[in-house]
C-alpha cells in the first residue's frame, strides 16, 4: 500500500488503470488514471473516499478496459463439496459503476467462451471451498467481441445479488431456496449436467430518480403506482400510497421478463415499462424504456460506455410531449361526455370541428387544439375531468387548469391544495387578504421546480395553512378562498 510501490506497479501495467478501493462497492472509492503524472492526486482522493465510506483506504490497481463489458457467472456450493455453475450474466449497462439493465445469457457468448468462464469460476470456488451462493465477476474486453483470452477475473460477491432473478428465470431454479437447503446440510439440488439454459431474460431496475435532473432521488408519496401484471416478474419495495423517502437506496422494484429469444425479452420488458403507470414522483422509467428499444442494444453491441456514450438519446425530455396533450384532449372530449366537457376551460368547436381546451399538466397550461383522426396513446380516466396518460415510460396526469404556474390554482369550493410532495419556499398573502383571479397565493418547490399556486377568482383569504420552510404532502390543504371582491 506504499504510494511509491502502488505508482511503481501502475507503471508497470500500463495506463489506464483502475485505481479501486478494496472494500469498495457501488462505485465508491474509484479512479481511472490516465497517465503517469495523475496518479498521486488520484491515489489520495481515491484513499481518502474509501476511508470515508468503508473506513478502510486499501486500494487495488487493475488495468482499466476501454471497451469492457460486466460479465458475472453464478456459482454455488454445498456443504458436500459440490460446486456448480448457473451460466453467466451480462451487467454491462451501468451508470456511474451501478447496474441497470441485466440479462442472461450475455448476447454474443458462443459455446467455448461460456466453457471457459463457467470452469474458471467454478475452480475459483472450489480454491477456497465455497459454501451457498456466489458470483464470480469478470471483465471482458469488447472491442474484438468475447473471447476467452481477452476476460479477466475481476472480483467474488459472497452473496446473491440483485439481479439473480435472470439466472433464475434461464434455468427454472429457486436459488433462494438452493440457499436454505444449503444452509440446511443438504446436498445441492441439481448436478452440473442437468442444468441447461432455456431462453433469455432481462432485468431492469426501477429507480425513484429524475432522469432530466442529473439523476436526483426523488421523495415523496406515490399517488400512483401501478406495474403491469401478467407480462413479466415484478420484485417490487412499495404500493401505491407508499412514500419513498431520501434515507434509503432509490431503487423500488425490478422488473423481470423471460422470452425464447433475445428480441423477444427486448419487447415484452420494454411494453412492460412502457404501460407502467407511477405518479407524482419521477422515475427513470423512460430512460430505461429508451435504452432497450435502442438500435444499439437491440444489436447487442452493449459495454460498460453504452449509457454515457447515448446519454442524449436515453434521458427523456423535462416538457410534456405534444403527443399527451393531444392524447388527453383527445380522450377528455371522447369518453368524458358533456359532464365532463362542463369543466374543461376553454373547450370550443369551431366550423373546421377543432376542438380546442385548456389543459394544465401542473407545470404548465396549454391551449391545445386537437385535431380528428389523432391516435391516443395509452390512458385511462382519473376522475373529476383529469386524464393519466403513460408515454413511453412515463406518466402524466392532465386535466383543466388547478395548479403550477400557469394555472388557476383552486377547485370549485376555494381550496388550495398541494399538487405534489414539496417545501413551500414562498407565502405572498396573509389569512383575511383580499386576492383577486389568477394573484399568486404560494409557491411550491418540488422535484426540483418551482410551481406557483394562484387564486381561482376574486375573493378573501378565509384561510390559510401554509408557512414558509414548511414540507408539504399531495393533498394538503394550504388556502382557502372564498367568493367577493378582489384587490
Amino acid at each position: 500500500q506504499d504510494p511509491a510501490r502502488l505508482q511503481m506497479e501502475a507503471d508497470k501495467i500500463g495506463y489506464p488503470v483502475l485505481i479501486k478501493a478494496v472494500a469498495g462497492g457501488g462505485g465508491k472509492g474509484m479512479r481511472r488514471v490516465d497517465a503517469a503524472e495523475d496518479f498521486a492526486d488520484s491515489l489520495q482522493s481515491c484513499k481518502r473516499e474509501a476511508a470515508s465510506s468503508f473506513g478502510d483506504d486499501r486500494v487495488l490497481i487493475e488495468k482499466y478496459i476501454l471497451r469492457p463489458r460486466h460479465i458475472e457467472v453464478q456459482v454455488f456450493g454445498d456443504t458436500h463439496g459440490n460446486i456448480v455453475h448457473l451460466f453467466e450474466r451480462d451487467c454491462s449497462l451501468q451508470r456511474r459503476h451501478q447496474k441497470v439493465i441485466e440479462e442472461a445469457p450475455a448476447p454474443g457468448m458462443d459455446e467455448a467462451t461460456r466453457a471457459a468462464i463457467c470452469d474458471a469460476a467454478v475452480k475459483a470456488a472450489k480454491a477456497v471451498d465455497y459454501v451457498g451462493a456466489g458470483t464470480i465477476e469478470f471483465i471482458a474486453d469488447a472491442s474484438e467481441g468475447l473471447r476467452a483470452d481477452r476476460i479477466w477475473f475481476m472480483e467474488m460477491n459472497t452473496r446473491l445479488q440483485v439481479e439473480h432473478p435472470v439466472t433464475e428465470e434461464i434455468t427454472g431454479q429457486d436459488l433462494v431456496e438452493w440457499q436454505l437447503r444449503v444452509a440446511s446440510g443438504e446436498k445441492l439440488p441439481k448436478r452440473q449436467d442437468e442444468l441447461a439454459i432455456s431462453g433469455h431474460a432481462i432485468e431492469a431496475r426501477l429507480y425513484a430518480e429524475n432522469p432530466s435532473n442529473e439523476f436526483l432521488p426523488s421523495s415523496g408519496r406515490l399517488v400512483l403506482f401501478e406495474l403491469p401484471e401478467g407480462t413479466g416478474r415484478i420484485d417490487s419495495a412499495v404500493e401505491e400510497g407508499d412514500s419513498v423517502t431520501p434515507f434509503y437506496d432509490p431503487m423500488i422494484a425490478k422488473l423481470i421478463v423471460w422470452e425464447e429469444k433475445r428480441e423477444d425479452a427486448i419487447f415484452s420488458l420494454s411494453f412492460m415499462i412502457e404501460d407502467a403507470e407511477i405518479w407524482p414522483l419521477k422515475t427513470n422509467a423512460p430512460f430505461l424504456y429508451r435504452a432497450l428499444v435502442h438500435n444499439a442494444f437491440a444489436a447487442g453491441d452493449v459495454d460498460t460506455g453504452f449509457i454515457p456514450r447515448h446519454l442524449d438519446d436515453l434521458v427523456p425530455p423535462v416538457e410534456t410531449p405534444d403527443e399527451v396533450w393531444q392524447t388527453a384532449a383527445y380522450q377528455l372530449v371522447s369518453e368524458g361526455g358533456g359532464t365532463l366537457n362542463r369543466g374543461l376551460s376553454g373547450f370550443r368547436l369551431n366550423a373546421q370541428r377543432e376542438t380546442v381546451m385548456r389543459l394544465s399538466d401542473g407545470n404548465e397550461t396549454r391551449a391545445v387544439v386537437m385535431r380528428p383522426g389523432r391516435r391516443a396513446w395509452r390512458y385511462r380516466l382519473a376522475g373529476d375531468g383529469e386524464i393519466v396518460v403513460r408515454f413511453a415510460g412515463q406518466t402524466y396526469l392532465i386535466g383543466p387548469p388547478r395548479f403550477g404556474a400557469a394555472g388557476a390554482g383552486g377547485v370549485s369550493d376555494g381550496s388550495i391544495v398541494s399538487p405534489m410532495p414539496g417545501k413551500l419556499i414562498a407565502v405572498e398573502v396573509r389569512q383575511g387578504d383580499k386576492v383577486a383571479k389568477g394573484q399568486k397565493l404560494v409557491t411550491l418547490e418540488a422535484m426540483k421546480m418551482e410551481h406557483s399556486l394562484v387564486a381561482p377568482y376574486d375573493g378573501i383569504v378565509a384561510e390559510l395553512n401554509a408557512s414558509e420552510g414548511a414540507q408539504v404532502s399531495e393533498g394538503a390543504l394550504l388556502a382557502r378562498i372564498e367568493k367577493g371582491e378582489g384587490a
